[in-house]
């Protein structure tokens, strides 16, 4: 059975740059700028991360890093030959 989805026409007051990315984005992806701006805002709304993610993202912006950094790839790769 298919669900009928009602839309209501809307207008907003956008940045003209903002609106000329989102419209070049829609070109992009071969879509109208309507169709990538409800798709947009669908995945922001909808599309919430869980809380294991929302702290990996908070980690990650702050700037620290708990993991072990390498200046080359021949130092990492000599560590996780070490490792026992």
């Amino acid at each position: 059975m298919a669900t009928t989805i009602i839309r209501k026409p809307a207008s907003f007051r956008l940045r003209a740059d903002l609106l000329e990315k989102l419209k070049s984005n829609a070109v992009r992806e071969n879509r109208t700028l309507n169709n990538y701006v409800e798709s947009v805002l669908l995945d922001y709304i909808f599309n919430e991360p869980n809380e294991t993610t929302k702290a990996a993202i908070r980690e990650a912006m702050s700037g620290r890093n708990p993991n072990k950094v390498y200046d080359n790839v021949d130092d990492m790769f000599n560590d996780i030959l070490n490792e026992e």
